[in-house]
């Protein structure tokens, strides 16, 4: 990437084509401070978060310990936050977090270790916070700091009007904080309403800070951090007044940054032979002036920093015809490409004229959320439509919609005089287990089971409305790495991947439809998305012949949708067909009225996908183009 802009950037900014690769680095400079201050005889100490972000990074700390043998003998760690209150031995406890991901697993002496105490009494808390900085003084301070960033910029648990003067202290959670932490802990209402955090200056305090950000979630916050002006609002911006803090991203995080989005708009070079470059400026354009495409003139241009495309280009007119057929070209009503018709202009080919097509989701109903317009105008132009549900998505139903199964099914044998007492204990077990499960209490084995089954049935009911045989385009993966009952899942295994290369194997589709939805805050839609690319990769290792004439489209809507400039195949849906994608979404009834991990958005995923499906038309129609009632988006993935 380029380097950092200072016309744009106020903090030094790096990024990486994917956190793995940049989680890597950071643990590699730690890495290498840690082996530094060890050959000097001296201690280093570490300032450390927990949550998501820093996860890769522990796990690459923990290979190098073990594989290159990285001793953590002369580290010293201070952990940013905790919960409050908070057993440690608890689901939920950053002490719990820290022992699973890094302490567990290396040579670090258990004295060296310092975390908040979320057991600590409420009237002892104020004198607790204050020997937590006395301990960081007394080990001299802390050499590197790691952090996160949440959505409201918070940094630790400091929410918005911490101030740059602030100390460790007692802090009541931000909504949205408790909103982003609902999966974590089964439901919003079990998230506590405190925490202990270091403050805004205890951190400003360490002699060097990395700021870690993944995800295109993050995107708009890491701008406001590293561009805007420095505010309580957004506690964050504090980090811009140190002299030694880099921010780490990957290009999901970066995509909001003037360099990144409108690097003309710095004076950096762009390249004008690319059309995606010249569709992104074009398309910016058009929506900052709120103009059709083909209204732009040449004043248009040189007045907002595209003069360089306009000479390399011509003219206005050459620039505005050639961006409006691109974008033109993406709309089809035939997704699965028109038979017999010239598709040099369609994002589809036209043969073969019926093709196999295989729809990867990776909870129950992300492929009716996301493209269920797309899903039934393929049922219904003819293809024949496969689903492979990648995961159970067991953890999203609510414990009293399963206690309500259990009683039906109870009732139902009862009432049959069933010869099969088990099955009646069964469901006599899972009621009593849900009607005694204290909050974040992990499923037992039997209620996991039951809450898949449900899933499983509202998937099958949603199928045989868009007109497919269940048990003929059904396929139910239940990928491993998800099986944990847990939200915190296992990193993709190698099992994971050889399902997904066999179930390809068997159906050899000519068209593959995967979410490239990666803002799913709990990460799901990612290790789905990187099993199917892993075995993709290894099936053209391979030379898997069906493999040459496959394409795969990926989709997005149930967390956000593709920007305009990047979609490359664009299916129009009619105010019926609207209708009857929600009627599909509905027949998920366990995720209907509120969703059990709701995100960042509190609406329920229908309305979310209508509204995105209806502004993705709605700006086409800004651009200029046809106007439709709603729009599903894809990009190609090019193997």
């Amino acid at each position: 990437m380029t380097p950092t802009d200072a016309r744009a950037e106020r903090i030094p900014t790096t990024v990486y084509p994917d956190s793995e690769q940049a989680s890597a680095a950071v643990a590699h400079e730690i890495a290498a401070l840690i082996r530094a201050r060890a050959a000097q005889g001296r201690p280093v100490v570490l300032g450390l978060a927990t949550g998501s972000t820093p996860t890769r990074l522990y796990e690459e700390l923990v290979r190098l310990h073990r594989e290159d043998g990285l001793s953590f003998q002369n580290v010293v760690s201070f952990n940013l936050d905790e919960y409050f209150p908070m057993a440690p031995d608890s689901l939920q406890s950053y002490v719990r977090f820290m022992r699973e991901y890094l302490f567990d697993h290396v040579d670090i002496r258990p004295e060296n270790v310092h975390l908040p105490d979320g057991t600590v009494a409420q009237e002892q808390v104020g004198e607790f916070c204050q020997q937590y900085e006395a301990q960081i003084r007394a080990a001299g301070g802390i050499d590197l700091q790691v952090l996160g960033i949440g959505r409201t910029g918070h940094i630790g648990f400091n929410e918005p009007g911490s101030g740059p003067a602030s100390r460790t202290r007692l802090i009541t959670l931000d909504h949205i904080t408790r909103t982003d932490a609902a999966s974590d802990f089964y439901g919003e209402e079990n998230v506590p309403r405190r925490a202990i955090t270091m403050g805004v200056g205890t951190i400003l305090e360490a002699r060097e800070i990395v700021l870690l950000a993944w995800g295109e979630g993050k995107a708009a916050v890491v701008k406001r951090m590293v561009e805007g002006d420095m505010t309580d609002s957004v506690p964050a911006t504090y980090l811009q007044q140190h002299p030694r803090v880099r921010v780490v991203l990957d290009e999901a995080a970066s995509a909001e940054l003037t360099r990144v989005k409108t690097p003309w708009l710095v004076g950096l070079p762009s390249d004008w032979t690319s059309p995606a470059t010249v569709r992104r400026a074009v398309t910016w354009l058009a929506r900052s002036l709120q103009k059709p495409i083909l209204k732009l003139t040449t004043e248009h241009y040189n007045e907002h920093g595209l003069s360089e495309l306009l000479a390399a280009s011509g003219s206005a007119y050459a620039i505005n015809i050639k961006v409006f057929n691109e974008l033109q070209h993406t709309i089809t009503g035939w997704p699965g490409g028109k038979a017999d018709e010239d598709d040099t202009y369609r994002p589809e080919r036209a043969q073969p004229a019926h093709k196999r097509v295989l729809i990867f989701s990776p909870h129950p109903d992300d492929d009716v959320i996301s493209m269920g317009g797309t899903l039934l105008r393929l049922v219904d132009q003819g293809h024949e439509v496969h689903v492979a549900y990648q995961t159970s998505g067991n953890i999203a139903v609510f414990d009293e919609e399963a206690v309500r199964f259990a009683d039906f099914a109870a009732d139902y044998d009862q009432r049959l005089q069933s010869n099969d007492p088990a099955g009646v204990q069964f469901y006599q077990r899972v009621s009593d287990f849900l009607r005694h499960k204290p909050p974040g209490q992990v499923d037992s084995q039997e209620v996991q089971q039951l809450k898949g089954i449900i899933r499983r049935g509202e998937a099958r009911a949603s199928l045989r409305y868009a007109g497919l045989d269940p048990d003929a385009r059904a396929h139910f993966q239940d990928l491993p790495f998800y099986e944990t009952g847990r939200v915190r899942k296992k990193p993709l295994g190698e099992e994971d991947i050889q399902l997904t290369m066999d179930l390809l194997n068997r159906i050899q589709p000519h068209q593959i439809y995967a979410a490239g939805d990666l803002s799913d805050p709990h990460g799901t839609h990612r290790v789905c998305l990187a099993a199917i690319f892993e075995a993709v990769r290894r099936l053209q290792a391979e030379n898997s012949a069906w493999l040459k004439n496959c394409w795969l489209w990926l989709y997005r809507g149930a967390w956000q949708e593709w920007d305009v400039a990047e979609i490359e195949m664009a299916v129009p849906l009619s105010p019926e067909e609207l209708t009857r994608k929600r009627r599909a979404i509905f027949k998920h009834q366990s995720q209907k009225d509120r969703p059990l991990f709701p995100g960042a958005d509190q609406r329920e995923f229908w309305q979310r996908a209508e509204e995105r499906n209806r502004a993705t038309a709605h700006l086409y129609d800004q651009l200029g183009l046809a106007e439709y009632e709603a729009i599903e988006a894809f990009v190609r993935w090019q193997f």
